[in-house]
């Protein structure tokens, strides 16, 4: 199974801003911080906000933040929000099969491992992914927070 590179953007956005609670990223900063386009992100991060995945803020202090705990984003959900076809082999996305469909194991075989691949994604959510806020910020090139 493979993920398109708009799931991977929109996984990546949302652990940019998890690690970054105490402050608005902008999407020029996200780009540059994982070294992608600008102009990819930008639909990206329309998509989460109508999704309700995060908010814009307009403004001098302006950026994005996420619209509710990153512990209640799975990223199962994610996936299955921005990920169009699952469908791991033609047969699973037509309704018409095929020619071997009546003696084909490989369907059910197919379904079977996406649904396993699902279980495990939906074990997690995007606070897994951040949680190692500083080693994160540090390889996005962000300084470490000042101790308070």
């Amino acid at each position: 199974m493979r993920l398109t590179g708009y799931t991977d953007f929109a996984l990546r956005v949302l652990m940019y801003i998890a690690v970054h609670p105490d402050r608005r990223p902008t999407i020029a900063e996200i780009a540059a911080g994982y070294g992608i386009s600008k102009n990819h992100l930008m639909k990206v991060v329309f998509d989460l906000g109508r999704a309700g995945y995060i908010e814009t803020v307009r403004g001098k202090n302006g950026g994005l933040r996420l619209a509710r705990p990153a512990e209640s984003i799975g990223v199962g959900e994610l996936v299955r929000r921005t990920e169009g076809d699952m469908a791991l082999a033609p047969c699973l996305g037509r309704a018409d099969g095929c020619v071997i469909t009546p003696a084909c194991r490989l369907k059910g075989v197919l379904v079977e491992a996406r649904t396993a691949f699902m279980d495990v994604l939906d074990r997690y959510t995007i606070a897994d992914l951040a949680r190692q806020p500083e080693s994160l910020r540090a390889l996005l090139g962000q300084p470490a927070l000042a101790e308070a």
